[in-house]
Parts: C-alpha cells; sequence; structure tokens
C-alpha cells in the first residue's frame, strides 16, 4: 500500500490588489475584496471547495498593529523571547536563534525588518492558529466553499541554507500526513514518515508570492484531501517540544555547558 492521497495537479496563483494593511483593517474583508475581484477578473480563480488560501503573516501584523520602532527591535526580540538557543557573533552585531511565545525557534525571534515601513519591525502575530480559524469562518461564510487557511512566515532550517516559508497559524488543514503503516512502492513498511503538509503547502504558496511583488496572499488548489470539515488542531502542533526537540540548544551552547557541567568553569576560564 502507497499514499494514495497525493495531489495529482497542484495549481497556486498569486492574489492581486492587497494593498497596504494598516492597523485596525480587517483583514478578511481586505481578503475577501481582493479575492473576489480576482475572480471577477480571472473566473478559473474562483474560490472552489478544497482551496486553500495562504496568507503571509505579515498582513496579519500589520492589520493587529504589532508594529515597533525599528529603534526597539533588540528589545522586542527580548520580549518576545522564551528561551535562546544559541548566538552568534558576526560582523553585523550579534544573531539570536530562540524559542519566541509561539513556540517557533527563529532568528531574532522572528521579528522582521522586511516588508514594513522605514524605521519601524514587525512582530509576529498574537496567536496564528486564531487568526486562521476567524479568516477561514469569514472566508467560508461569504463564498459558500469548504476551505483551508494558512498563515505562513519564512524560516531557516537546520543543516539547510536559504530560507522557506512555514506554517505558523492554519485552519481546516491536515497539517500532518501520517505514513506510518503504509507500504512504500516495495512493500516496505514505512516507520517514521510523516509528510509536513501545511509546512509543504506554505512553501508552494510562496512560489507565486514572493518578497517583492506586493502580493501576499496565494491560493493552492489541489489539495482537497488535505482539507476538513473542522478547523482541526492548528500548525502549533507541527513544533517539537521536549524529548522531541532535537535542538535545545546550539551547538557551541551545547560545548560551553558540558564543558561547565565536568569542570565547573566556562571553556578557557
Amino acid at each position: 500500500m502507497t499514499d494514495s492521497t497525493a495531489a495529482d495537479l497542484l495549481t497556486a496563483w498569486g492574489v492581486p490588489g492587497i494593498g497596504e494593511v494598516r492597523p485596525g483593517d480587517d483583514l478578511a474583508a481586505v481578503l475577501g475584496d481582493a479575492l473576489a475581484a480576482d475572480a471577477a477578473a480571472r473566473p478559473a480563480t474562483a474560490l472552489a471547495d478544497g482551496d486553500v488560501v495562504v496568507v503571509t503573516s505579515k498582513i496579519v501584523s500589520k492589520a493587529e498593529g504589532r508594529v515597533v520602532r525599528a529603534a526597539d527591535r533588540e528589545a522586542a526580540i527580548t520580549a518576545e523571547t522564551v528561551r535562546v538557543v544559541a548566538t552568534r557573533e558576526h560582523a553585523a552585531g550579534v544573531t539570536r536563534i530562540v524559542e519566541n511565545r509561539l513556540g517557533l525557534v527563529m532568528a531574532a525571534a522572528g521579528v522582521d525588518a522586511s516588508n514594513t515601513e522605514d524605521g519601524t519591525v514587525l512582530l509576529l502575530p498574537l496567536d496564528p492558529d486564531a487568526t486562521a480559524r476567524a479568516l477561514r469562518a469569514a472566508l467560508a461564510a461569504r463564498f459558500g466553499v469548504l476551505l483551508g487557511v494558512l498563515v505562513t512566515d519564512t524560516a531557516g532550517r537546520p543543516w539547510r541554507q536559504g530560507q522557506t516559508d512555514i506554517a505558523i497559524g492554519a485552519a481546516g488543514v491536515r497539517v500532518l500526513d501520517d505514513l506510518r503503516g503504509t507500504t512504500d512502492t516495495h512493500g516496505r513498511a514505512l516507520q517514521v514518515s510523516v509528510a509536513a503538509l501545511a509546512d509543504e503547502i506554505a512553501a508552494a504558496a510562496e512560489l507565486v508570492k514572493g518578497k517583492a511583488t506586493g502580493r501576499p496572499v496565494a491560493v493552492v488548489r489541489g489539495m482537497a484531501h488535505a482539507v476538513t470539515a473542522e478547523d482541526g488542531p492548528g500548525a502549533r502542533v507541527l513544533v517539537r517540544v521536549g524529548p522531541d526537540d532535537m535542538f535545545a540548544e546550539g551547538s557551541a551552547e551545547a560545548y560551553a555547558r558540558g564543558w561547565k557541567d565536568a569542570t565547573g568553569a566556562h571553556p578557557g576560564g
């Protein structure tokens, strides 16, 4: 037995017409208007059952007023930090890899200076899963379709260069596809294969959104098998915690801790 839920055809498109989002804006109305206008101009883009609407977290943060002065960036990172995982000094200063209050391990706690007005930085949304649920309910009511919603952000990955988009909020999307207990094409039992569906959809959507195109929202079609009637547990279940966290601290930090535990002193001290 092999996975029978893989998509045969996947389509993704960016949604035009979403201008600058500002604190207090009704994000569901902004998205709904842009989706409706796109469907009027390009009928094939009209929302259908099984579509997944993928929303960049930056416009959620802007609507929520999660904007701080750039001069306060370091203080904001500290305020958003639950646990420091690693720090690295470089020519431009110090990069902090931390676990933020959402449980995400990210550089600078996800505090970002891109795609925001000069002199400001953005904090991550307060509760991306709750935002995804609210957007899903509003869009489903407006368009009369069964859909999923993802809120996404860009993150680096251990062992890999570059960044990719991941899901930090989800509603109506099966975020994990557990293939354990099934078999591959050669009949071998799969023992550890769990596909991160929500992250894969987020990455696919980023290909048509981009960082400088003014399209912070995309629709992915072809993943109806991952869209559920219920909102589901959200993207928080994607976060490794406790004994599953294999990167609880950076290599230099682990070395320093081990040295201190063994000798009672810091390396070189």
